[in-house]
């Protein structure tokens, strides 16, 4: 899993956090010390619908149990564009210029590649989606 995330809640266990990671096999919760993991329902679509998701996801996080599951390893995985913005965010851009600048970005460096545009176009949308619901 790539622990690459764009939120970050604290849990009960300050050792711990939940993170956000999408990889190429992947979009979900993840957890920082092991491999918990909540992915997101495929068709899942609706903005109120994964709001949801997310609430639930958090809870079942904060009461598993770590020691249940293997210790998480080092990803060797590239960035995420959500890993991007959050970098652009934790140096002054404002949330909405970040995630612009990492579209103009993505327009670059995949100029023929429409599916890593849309890729980079939902994750921007979930950022700032996720950034309204007061998750991040």
């Amino acid at each position: 899993m790539n622990n690459e995330s764009s939120k970050r809640v604290p849990a009960d266990n300050p050792a711990r956090e939940i993170l956000w990671s999408i990889e190429r096999n992947f979009e979900g919760w993840t957890c920082s010390r092991c491999e918990w993991n909540e992915p997101v329902p495929t068709l899942l679509n609706d903005p109120d619908a994964k709001t949801a998701f997310d609430r639930i996801a958090i809870g079942k996080f904060r009461k598993h149990n770590c020691a249940e599951y293997p210790i998480r390893l080092p990803s060797s995985g590239g960035e995420s564009f959500t890993a991007r913005i959050r970098k652009l965010v934790s140096k002054g851009f404002k949330p909405k210029d970040a995630v612009e600048l990492v579209l103009q970005e993505a327009s670059i460096e995949y100029p023929r590649q429409p599916k890593m545009l849309a890729q980079a176009q939902q994750e921007g949308e979930d950022f700032l989606r996720r950034l309204r619901a007061g998750l991040i």
